[in-house]
């Protein structure tokens, strides 16, 4: 088997600069998930949980096969919108009784529906 080389010098200056660049870039993609994970702020969790219910991501785990993983997909809808990351929607795939399932819980925590058009669009990308 031919062994490929590679020409990268990973001692060189813009190495670096290029690595210190994907670093904040990724540190700033990791901001943006952890917001859209938050949902919509500790005031609207906080009154959700009072209220007695369960967070979406909440009622997904309950409701996967244990240990089974949940693939999320476009956690970051409506980046660089004015509307709440996430789009007020979770969806991903996941395994019930078995099955591999498209899954969708509706955050109530975040403003969504008619109000919110990546609400739609992260709908029907999932579907």
């Amino acid at each position: 088997m031919t062994a490929l080389r590679s020409t990268v010098d990973t001692r060189a200056a813009e190495f670096g600069a290029n690595r210190e660049a994907m670093l904040e870039k990724l540190a700033e993609i990791d901001a943006e998930h952890a917001k859209a994970v938050a949902g919509g702020g500790e005031k609207y969790v906080e009154r959700h949980r009072k209220r007695g219910k369960l967070l979406a991501r909440e009622r997904i785990e309950l409701l996967l096969d244990e240990d089974s993983p949940f693939l999320e997909l476009s956690p970051l809808a409506a980046w660089g919108t004015d509307y709440r990351v996430g789009a007020s929607l979770v969806t991903g795939i996941g395994v019930v009784e078995g099955v591999e399932c498209l899954i969708s819980a509706s955050d109530p925590t975040v403003k969504g529906g008619a109000s919110n058009p990546w609400t739609t669009k992260k709908s029907f990308r999932a579907a």
